[in-house]
C-alpha cells in the first residue's frame, strides 16, 4: 500500500467523489442482499403460509428494489469514473511537467517508447483501479459483512460452519497476490521494451530501408514479442494453480452449507425459506472471494503501474529547477569560463578539463576539434543543459547559478546540429522561442536565414503544416528554419552547432553572410567542422580530448602549423581533390 500512499496527493483532494460513490455502492449492496430477504419472506410467509394476498405488495416491493439499486449503480458509476478520471488528469499532467524540467543526465539513458508506456498503459491501469478496483475491494467487504450478518440472523451454528473455510481461502489468496505482483511488473516492463522498439523502428524508417534490415528489425520485434508474450503465459499458469483451488475452496462452503442446512431444515429448526436464502446469501460471499483473484489482478496491475509512475516522480529535478532572485533579464551577453571541468555519465568520464576563455560583448568564438573533443560539451554548459563539475562560468560577471533557467535561456539562441521541427505549420516553428511574434518579423528572421524563397513555393507558405520532425523538408530547408526561430528571439547569445553542415557551399555563404549582420552586438558561440564557417571569428578554441591545446586567431593558428592547420590542410586538400575530379 506504500505506493498508493505516496500517490495520495493525487487522488485524496477529490475524495468526495470517491464518498459519494461509495455511498451509492452501500445502497447498491443493501439493495442486493434484500433479494434472499424477500424471497425467504415469499417462500415462508407467503407461499407456505397460503397468504396469496401478500404477492403483489411483494411484487412492488421487488420493483422498488431494483429502482433504488438501478439509480444507485448509475451515481456509483458516475462519481467512480469522475475519481478516477479527474486523479489521472492531474496524475498525468504532473508527469508530463516532470518530464519538461527533468535534467538532459535523465534523457541520455531514457527510452521514448518507456516513457510513453508509462504515460499512457501506466496511468490508465493506475485509473481503472481507482474508478473501478477500489470500488471493487469496497464491494467485497460490505456485500460479505451484509451477507454475514444476515446469514448470522437465521442460523449462527451454519453460518460459523459455513464460514470455517474461508482462513484457507485467506491463505491461498495471500501466496497467490505474492506471486502475482512480480509477474505483473515484467509485463510493464516489457510492454514498455516492446513499445521503445515499435517507436524506435517508425522513426528510424529511412535508416531501416536504406540499409535494408526489414527482416532484422522483425526478427528484433519477434524477439520482445515473444517476450512480451511469455510473460503473460508465466502469469497465466499462476491463475490456472491458484484459481481453481480458490474455486475448490468456494464450493466446499456451498456444499457444507447444503448437507448441514437440509439436516437443520429436516429437523425444524431452519425455515425452507431460510436455506433458500441461506444458499443465496452464500454466494454472495463465494462469488466476490472467487472474484478476489481479479481484484487481486487488478490491484497487482496497479500497484506496479504505480511503482513505473513514481520512478519518474522521485526523479531529481532540482538542477534543472534552479532560482534566484537576481533575475537580469536583459542580459548583455559577456561569457566568462574559469577553469571549468565537466565529466559525464555514471564513470564520471571527462567531457571538459580546466576550460578557460573570455567572450566578450559582440565577440565571436569559434570552436573546432575532432569529434568527442567536446565543443558542445562547452555549449551545453552555457545552456546549462548538464551542470558543470567545477570551475566558474560568469554571464555578465555574475556566476551563471544566478539566473533562472527561463531567463537566462529565454536570450540564448541556439542552432542544433540536429534540427527538430514540430508537427505544426510554418509559422509555429518560427515563433515556437517567441510565440506573441510578429509575421513580419518572422517573415524577416526567414529571409535573414535564406529560408523565405522556399517556403512561399510551399502549398500554403508560412501556413504549410509540416510533418513528424518535419517531414516533406531537406535537411537543409529545415535547418534555415531552425537558424530563423533563433534569430526571431532576438537572443544576446548566439550558438551555432555545425549550423550549416545540411547546407550546400553557396547557401552556406549566403546564411554567413546574412550571420555577419545578425552576430552585430551578439556574443556568438560557432562550432563547426568546415575551417571556413570559423575563419572569421574573432578567436577560435581547438579542442582535443576535452582540453584546449590552441586558441586564436585564423592567421595565427594557421600559421602556428598546429591541430588547426591540420584540419585546415585536409579540407583544402579534399576540396582540391573534388575540383579535380569536376
Amino acid at each position: 500500500m506504500d505506493t498508493f500512499k505516496r500517490l495520495k496527493q493525487f487522488y485524496w483532494p477529490f475524495k468526495s467523489y470517491f464518498i459519494w460513490s461509495l455511498l451509492a455502492l452501500l445502497f447498491v449492496t443493501g439493495m442486493t442482499v434484500l433479494y434472499p430477504v424477500i424471497l425467504q419472506f415469499t417462500i415462508d410467509h407467503a407461499v407456505r403460509a397460503e397468504n396469496y394476498d401478500l404477492i403483489p405488495y411483494l411484487v412492488i416491493a421487488i420493483i422498488g428494489v431494483m429502482s433504488i439499486k438501478g439509480l444507485a449503480v448509475y451515481i456509483h458509476q458516475y462519481f467512480g469514473d469522475l475519481f478516477g478520471i479527474t486523479t489521472v488528469h492531474r496524475l498525468r499532467d504532473s508527469l508530463y511537467k516532470k518530464l519538461q524540467f527533468l535534467p538532459f543526465r535523465y534523457y541520455d539513458n531514457a527510452k521514448t517508447g518507456d516513457l510513453m508506456s508509462r504515460l499512457t498503459g501506466d496511468v490508465e491501469t493506475f485509473r481503472f483501479f481507482l474508478s473501478f478496483g477500489c470500488a471493487q475491494v469496497v464491494n467485497f467487504i460490505l456485500l460479505v459483512g451484509f451477507s454475514i450478518a444476515v446469514m448470522f440472523y437465521y442460523s449462527v451454528p451454519l453460518t460459523l460452519l459455513t464460514m470455517a473455510m474461508l482462513p484457507f481461502l485467506a491463505i491461498v489468496v495471500a501466496k497467490f497476490d505474492k506471486r502475482v505482483h512480480p509477474g505483473f511488473r515484467g509485463i510493464r516492463k516489457s510492454l514498455a521494451r516492446l513499445n521503445t522498439k515499435v517507436q524506435e523502428n517508425v522513426s528510424g524508417m529511412h535508416t531501416v530501408k536504406a540499409l535494408s534490415q526489414e527482416d532484422q528489425e522483425i526478427f528484433r520485434f519477434a524477439k520482445s514479442n515473444e517476450d512480451y508474450r511469455q510473460k503473460h503465459l508465466d502469469i497465466s499458469k499462476i491463475w490456472a494453480n491458484y484459481f481453481p483451488l480458490m474455486e475448490l475452496i468456494g464450493n466446499l462452503s456451498a456444499v457444507v452449507l447444503l448437507a448441514y442446512g437440509g439436516y437443520l431444515t429436516i429437523q425444524g429448526s431452519l425455515q425452507p425459506g431460510e436455506l433458500v436464502a441461506f444458499f443465496s446469501l452464500i454466494w454472495y460471499i463465494i462469488g466476490p472471494i472467487m472474484n478476489l483473484g481479479f481484484i487481486i489482478n487488478m490491484f497487482s496491475q496497479s500497484k506496479a503501474s504505480g511503482e513505473r509512475l513514481l520512478e519518474v516522480l522521485d526523479e531529481d529535478e532540482r538542477k534543472d529547477l534552479v532560482t534566484s532572485n537576481a533575475k537580469q533579464p536583459n542580459l548583455v551577453g559577456e561569457v566568462v569560463f574559469k577553469d571549468v571541468s565537466l565529466t559525464y555519465g555514471e564513470k564520471n568520464l571527462p567531457a571538459l578539463k580546466g576550460i578557460s576563455f573570455e567572450a566578450t560583448r559582440g565577440k565571436t568564438i569559434g570552436l573546432v576539434g575532432a569529434t568527442g573533443s567536446g565543443k558542445s560539451s562547452i555549449i551545453q554548459l552555457i545552456t546549462r543543459y548538464y551542470e558543470r563539475s567545477s570551475g566558474q562560468i560568469l554571464i555578465d560577471g555574475r556566476s551563471i547559478d544566478d539566473y533562472s533557467l527561463k531567463d537566462l535561456r529565454s536570450q540564448i539562441g541556439v542552432v542544433l546540429q540536429e534540427t527538430f521541427l514540430f508537427s505544426s505549420t510554418i509559422r509555429d516553428n518560427l515563433a515556437y522561442g517567441k510565440p506573441d511574434a510578429r509575421m513580419d518579423d518572422i517573415i524577416a528572421a526567414a529571409k535573414r536565414a535564406d529560408a523565405h524563397e522556399f517556403i512561399v513555393t510551399l502549398p500554403k507558405g508560412y501556413d504549410t503544416v509540416l510533418g513528424e520532425r518535419g517531414l516533406g523538408l531537406s535537411g537543409g530547408q529545415k535547418q534555415r528554419i531552425a537558424i530563423a526561430r533563433a534569430i526571431i528571439m532576438d537572443p544576446k547569445i548566439l550558438i551555432l552547432d555545425d549550423a550549416t553542415s545540411a547546407v550546400d557551399m553557396q547557401t552556406e555563404v549566403k546564411i554567413q553572410k546574412a550571420f555577419r549582420e545578425v552576430m552585430k552586438g551578439r556574443t556568438t558561440f560557432i562550432i563547426a567542422h568546415r575551417i571556413s564557417s570559423v575563419k572569421l571569428a574573432d578567436e577560435i578554441l581547438v579542442l582535443e580530448d576535452g582540453e584546449l591545446s590552441e586558441r586564436g586567431t585564423h592567421t595565427e593558428l594557421i600559421n602556428s602549423n598546429g591541430i588547426y592547420r591540420r584540419i585546415y590542410d585536409i579540407q583544402n586538400q579534399d576540396q582540391e581533390y573534388v575540383l579535380q575530379q569536376a
